[in-house]
């Protein structure tokens, strides 16, 4: 079974190689790309008022949920467009990247919701620090939170 941080690491390595490929012009997404795009911005609302992550005033099922949250979108996004999601803990993501990259790096970590709610609804709790560092991959400055903006096309 992968670690949340090889999780978090590899989603991190994905998502950046997709971005880069969009920024230096080597992937430009279709229209289909980009609406999926602005669906999971619409979709993922985190609810947290401005607040910056860790959101330690919330209660367990509303910190593991808004993170859980990202995989079903991210799920529903990969059917929609005919992208199949891949496991990206240990690996170092195709070249060139796209779309597929960038879900599943994105799904690495909302994936690690799911998990952690099934744990929480059997009374573990999980590490706090590994949910605070999801939630700074989700929300805030430089986050998955601002995904759209960091298309120039």
């Amino acid at each position: 079974m992968d670690t949340f941080a090889e999780r978090l690491d590899g989603g991190w390595k994905w998502w950046e190689a997709a971005i880069d490929e969009a920024q230096q012009g080597r992937w430009v997404r279709d229209a289909v790309e980009r609406q999926v795009i602005k669906d999971i911005g619409a979709a993922t609302n985190p609810l947290h008022g401005g607040r910056m992550a860790p959101f330690t005033e919330d209660t367990w099922h509303i910190r593991i949920g808004r993170i859980a949250n990202w995989a079903g979108v991210l799920r529903l996004a990969a059917r929609s467009g005919g992208w199949a999601l891949q496991p990206v803990a240990g690996l170092l993501p195709p070249n060139p990247a796209g779309m597929t990259e960038l879900l599943s790096g994105i799904y690495a970590v909302g994936e690690q919701g799911d998990i952690w709610m099934k744990q929480l609804l059997k009374g573990e709790v999980p590490p706090e620090d590994e949910i605070a560092k999801a939630e700074g991959f989700f929300t805030g400055p430089g986050s998955i939170e601002d995904l759209e903006r960091f298309f120039y096309d």
